[in-house]
């Protein structure tokens, strides 16, 4: 494994020569059952804004319609993959978890979970979960040979498929603390799948000392984020911006890690903050907490 030190670095050299791939039409070869390469899917317009070419045409049209809408919105995504490495480099390094299930994980791309959590300790389990049917195998390539990190295909909003999985369960142990990544998939589902209550309940499940890490794209005034959630809801059928109470609402009944709920550059940021942020950087709002109590 490549040494990625002890904070996420982004845009390497490998993203660039998938950008390349990207711009010149890359097709992939194969489909798995199941996939509808007509229709765009989160996971794969994902990876195409990340440049990366496990994507079709139709998800490659709707990311260039999202860049239309927000020219940022590739640095918008940068921005959680970053994100996501400095709460997962924190609670292995700082909060001593040691398993960690991550809702929604998309596409393998670089400076994945398990690498920034494996790079932190060796030992550290790590189960991919996507409704996507492509990101299992390309997952699973990723992770031959590595008995700790396994991917599941299942919706994220089933979850007795999702705990119950033999690859699940093989590797976590709801006995000891967890964390649950759900970076990114919030803000897919409407109200009426009730995000807030799926959350209490996989939280109910893990021990305590288990942490959760959640994100939503923010409602505001910011016309970027109206510009956003329009072209979200008309290229993808999905995109549910949320106010700051109803996102802070995901951490009810746990102990939020300082700062607290706040847009992504400012939670432990690698550096000073420059200034004020982007107005690009305002459109997501994200946090970690912990379940309290004691073991045993």
């Amino acid at each position: 494994m490549a040494d990625i030190g002890p904070r996420v670095r982004i845009r390497s050299a490998h993203s660039l020569e998938r950008g390349a791939a990207l711009t010149i039409g890359y097709q992939p070869e194969w489909a798995p059952p199941g996939v509808d390469p007509e229709t765009p899917s989160v996971a794969r317009v994902h990876d195409a804004l990340l440049g990366g070419t496990e994507n079709f045409a139709a998800d490659r049209s709707a990311a260039r319609r999202l860049k239309t809408a927000v020219p940022e919105v590739v640095d918008l995504v940068w921005c959680n993959r970053a994100f996501i490495g400095r709460v997962v480099d924190y609670l292995v390094r700082e909060a001593g978890i040691r398993q960690i299930v991550d809702l929604g994980a998309g596409l393998p791309t670089i400076e994945n979970t398990h690498e920034v959590a494996q790079f932190a300790d060796p030992a550290v389990r790590v189960v991919y979960v996507d409704i996507d049917p492509m990101v299992e195998p390309h997952a699973k390539a990723l992770l031959h040979g590595n008995g700790r990190a396994d991917a599941i295909t299942a919706d994220a909003r089933d979850i007795d498929a999702v705990l119950g999985h033999p690859a699940l369960v093989r590797l976590i142990d709801f006995s000891q603390p967890t964390a649950l990544l759900a970076i990114g998939l919030l803000h897919l589902l409407p109200d009426r799948d009730d995000p807030h209550g799926l959350i209490r309940q996989y939280m109910d499940v893990f021990a305590p000392g288990s942490h959760l890490a959640a994100s939503n794209l923010f409602a505001s005034p910011n016309p970027q984020a109206k510009a956003l959630e329009t072209m979200l809801q008309v290229t993808m059928g999905t995109g549910y911006f949320r106010d700051r109470a109803a996102i802070a609402r995901y951490f009810d009944g746990l102990d939020l890690v300082e700062p607290g709920v706040v847009h992504f550059p400012e939670w432990h940021p690698d550096e000073r903050l420059p200034g004020p942020l982007a107005t690009w950087e305002e459109l997501l709002l994200g946090g970690v907490a912990r379940k309290p109590g004691r073991l045993g």
